[in-house]
């Protein structure tokens, strides 16, 4: 499985689980915490602006340690070659 793909399951199992759970409401659904994954985006599936480009869907090459993807919290951490790209300020 690629890391792309690996981060799709990771995420929709999360959601899966907390609304299997009854946890979710529709609208907290929109409000999960997220957070910036780097070193994991394919090639081209990046969601904002890094290395020099301001625009998503511009990374260059896959796993890339300075473009990243917007993950659920805490699921960074869970994938072999993601960090966790801090807030600034």
């Amino acid at each position: 499985m690629n890391m792309n793909k690996q981060v799709m399951a990771a995420a929709l199992m999360a959601l899966g689980m907390a609304a299997a759970s009854g946890t979710l409401s529709a609208g907290e659904e929109k409000k999960m915490e997220m957070e910036k994954c780097s070193g994991i985006v394919k090639a081209g599936m990046n969601d904002c602006g890094a290395n020099g480009h301001a625009c998503a869907a511009q990374a260059k090459v896959d796993n890339d340690p300075n473009e990243w993807i917007k993950v659920p919290k805490g699921t960074c951490e869970k994938i072999t070659g993601g960090t966790i790209v801090e807030k600034k300020g």
